[in-house]
C-alpha cells in the first residue's frame, strides 16, 4: 500500500464509497444527501489542506484530508478527516492513513492535532486513533443522530505532536 497526495483523477474512484458512507449516516457529520460538487469541494481544500490517498495495484483504498483546524492564533492546530472504501476494510488502510497524516502535519509545523467529531459508537475508529495516541477530550452528549442507535455522542480527540 502506497499514500500519496490525492490529483483529481482520483475523484472517481473516491466519490462512490465516499457517497455510500456519507449517506450511511453512521460516523460522518454531512447532510446525507451532499451532492458530488460539494463534497468534492470540501475533500479537496485549498492549501494549506492536504489530501491523501492509500492505494494498492492502482486501486483507491481510502483518503484522507487534514489542515488546519482553526485560523490566527490556533492555525498550529491540525484536523483531518478519514473513509476508508468498506470494501477494503480491516486490512491497515485507516491505521496507515492515520499514521501518514499524524507524521505529516507534525512535520509541516503543527503543534496538535484535533478530530473534532468522532462518533462514539464508531468503536473501531475511536480504538484506533487512541491506538495512535489520541485522547478523548471532551464527549458532546447526544449531539449526533445515528439513524440505529439515536442521539449519540461526538467525541472531540487530541494529540500534542
Amino acid at each position: 500500500m502506497e499514500i500519496r497526495d490525492a490529483v483529481r483523477e482520483d475523484w472517481p474512484a473516491i466519490w462512490p464509497f465516499m457517497r455510500e458512507i456519507v449517506a450511511a449516516g453512521e460516523t460522518f457529520s454531512w447532510d446525507r444527501d451532499i451532492t458530488e460538487e460539494r463534497a468534492r469541494q470540501r475533500w479537496f481544500p485549498e492549501p494549506p489542506g492536504r489530501t491523501v490517498v492509500a492505494v494498492d495495484g492502482g486501486a483507491v483504498l481510502g483518503t484522507a484530508v487534514s489542515g488546519p483546524n482553526h485560523e490566527g492564533p490556533a492555525a498550529h492546530v491540525a484536523t483531518a478527516s478519514f473513509m476508508v472504501d468498506p470494501a477494503h476494510a480491516g486490512r491497515g488502510v485507516g491505521r496507515a492513513l492515520g499514521r501518514h497524516v499524524l507524521d505529516r502535519a507534525k512535520a509541516d509545523g503543527f503543534r496538535a492535532m484535533q478530530f473534532n467529531a468522532v462518533v462514539e459508537t464508531n468503536t473501531r475508529a475511536v480504538a484506533l486513533w487512541q491506538s495512535l495516541g489520541m485522547e478523548i477530550v471532551a464527549t458532546l452528549p447526544q449531539a449526533f443522530h445515528h439513524p440505529v442507535h439515536g442521539h449519540v455522542g461526538l467525541h472531540v480527540m487530541y494529540q500534542l505532536l
